[in-house]
């Protein structure tokens, strides 16, 4: 089985300054553990495209895209928030992560791969409509379900995201947008304070206790989440892959480890090859422990490569 792995080396260059933990770091370690784990041959590189204005507008306000281009600076810093900065390479950085869970999409849908991972940043699961915030400039994982959605005319999707903030920014776009199940865990009460009230049918947030286990996030997963995502019968899923609810991330108060990740993976692909063919486009999110983070994206992408 072949599993795509989409990155981009302008997605190196954006930085935020050399104290920020969302740091290009993150994607060399998580590019040298898949080159030294036993997947290299099982998985097929490609390099990112750049999503075009048109497809970012799918998700995003016109004025609120126009914003981004438009603060881009040609040197320095400029923030867009008081923890989301642009430089120079941010904006063609943050067009190659959306850009990437296009391609993805395009790639499964074709039949070249059978599911793919987006080694990508900046990450966007935070990103609103026409609000930056959290790291986040464009949300990729959204921008990529809309192309599914609008351009292979699919019906049906879901996203799941277990990054341990809330995906607010998903849930924004698609708060009135039934043909798309977002099923989201995250740590309660945490940034950005969020989702825990949410009252939606096609919106499964899972608020996590602060000190979370594995054995808590398992728990709830199994009984919040697995049959209303097979039940929803999507014809592709998406993952925001974030790994900061490790016990390792100094970012988050949760205690997973690498195997919870493995597990949940294991059981979105399940559910997956029953309904979809096994269609998976994986993103990440967060994760900024470096001692581990390319450990548990190994064990996702392993996960996702099990027949």
């Amino acid at each position: 089985m072949t599993i795509g792995i989409i990155s981009h080396p302008d997605c190196l260059l954006h930085e935020m300054g050399s104290m920020h933990p969302e740091q290009p770091a993150r994607l060399r370690v998580i590019n040298e553990a898949l080159s030294k784990s036993d997947l290299k041959a099982d998985l097929k590189m490609y390099e990112a495209i750049l999503a075009t204005r048109q497809q970012l507008e799918r998700v995003h306000d016109i004025a609120y895209v126009e914003q981004v281009f438009h603060a881009s600076p040609a040197r320095g810093l400029i923030g867009l928030d008081a923890d989301t900065w642009m430089n120079p390479y941010t904006l063609k950085a943050a067009l190659r992560a959306a850009g990437a869970v296009i391609q993805g999409v395009d790639l499964v849908l074709s039949g070249e791969v059978k599911s793919v991972f987006c080694n990508v940043r900046p990450p966007g699961h935070h990103a609103e409509k026409n609000h930056a915030m959290g790291f986040c400039f464009f949300n990729n994982i959204a921008v990529g379900a809309a192309h599914a959605l609008e351009q292979h005319q699919l019906k049906r999707i879901a996203i799941v995201d277990f990054d341990v903030h809330h995906g607010n920014g998903t849930e924004d776009i698609f708060a009135k947008d039934s043909r798309v199940l977002f099923c989201s865990s995250f740590q309660h009460p945490f940034y950005p304070f969020s989702g825990a009230e949410t009252k939606n049918q096609h919106i499964i947030n899972v608020p996590l206790p602060i000190g979370a286990t594995g054995k808590v996030f398992r728990e709830k997963v199994t009984s919040q989440w697995l049959e209303q995502l097979k039940d929803f019968q999507p014809e592709m899923i998406f993952i925001s892959a974030g790994f900061d609810a490790h016990a390792k991330d100094q970012l988050s108060n949760t205690a997973l480890h690498e195997e919870d990740y493995a597990w949940v993976t294991q059981k979105i692909k399940a559910i997956a090859d029953e309904v979809c063919q096994g269609r998976i486009v994986s993103v990440l999110e967060g994760g900024y422990a470096l001692d581990v983070l390319g450990r548990c994206v190994v064990a996702h992408v392993d996960a996702l490569n099990i027949s």
